[in-house]
């Protein structure tokens, strides 16, 4: 394979950008109201963490030369724009969540959520795996920060696929998970 081969296959995997293409805006991957956090440069609110304390990543980028199509809008599941309007704080020596009034609402209900799969066990059928905002674009990156994963627990195996993915199951809001979740689904079975 030649040099320029190898170029358009890293461009088509959103690994570089062609020198001869046009830059390509990255968007999110699902639909995103304004955060609450404050615009940078403003002062922070009362409780809000300080200047130069990561806030997380967000709902993460789904990259324009992704092979794999944007969620749609989907009024029967959870806007990620819900889970990852997080902001965070210090606690002791540690770095935790504050999660607005209608996120902590979700703890313990069942709910529905759509996403993408990214496997932690080997095989196509998973019982334990992370759904996310946007798909993976580098096997060795993650596609947002904590805000924008959900830990899930299948209680049958869901079928592995590139695509999104929707599951329902019991939800839960973690404050002081040992891996840096914040959410988890638990007794997740796939839906439509």
């Amino acid at each position: 394979m030649n040099h320029h081969a190898v170029q358009r296959r890293l461009a088509l995997l959103g690994l570089v950008t062609l020198a001869s293409g046009p830059a390509l805006a990255q968007v999110l991957s699902s639909p995103l109201g304004a955060p609450s956090a404050a615009p940078p440069g403003a002062p922070p609110a009362a409780g809000a963490a300080p200047h130069g304390v990561p806030q997380g990543q967000g709902a993460g980028v789904h990259s324009p030369q992704s092979p794999i199509p944007p969620l749609p809008v989907r009024d029967d599941v959870v806007a990620w724009s819900l889970l990852t309007d997080v902001r965070t704080e210090v606690r002791g020596k540690r770095i935790a969540p504050v999660y607005p009034a209608d996120v902590r609402a979700l703890h313990q209900r069942q709910l529905k959520l759509h996403g993408f799969m990214l496997p932690l066990d080997p095989g196509e059928n998973q019982r334990h795996f992370l759904l996310t905002s946007v798909p993976l674009s580098c096997a060795f990156c993650t596609p947002g920060g904590p805000e924008s994963m959900v830990e899930v627990r299948a209680k049958s195996p869901v079928k592995y696929r590139d695509g999104a993915v929707v599951v329902e199951g019991r939800f839960h809001v973690l404050d002081n998970d040992p891996y840096g979740l914040y959410y988890r689904l638990s007794e997740a079975v796939a839906s439509r």
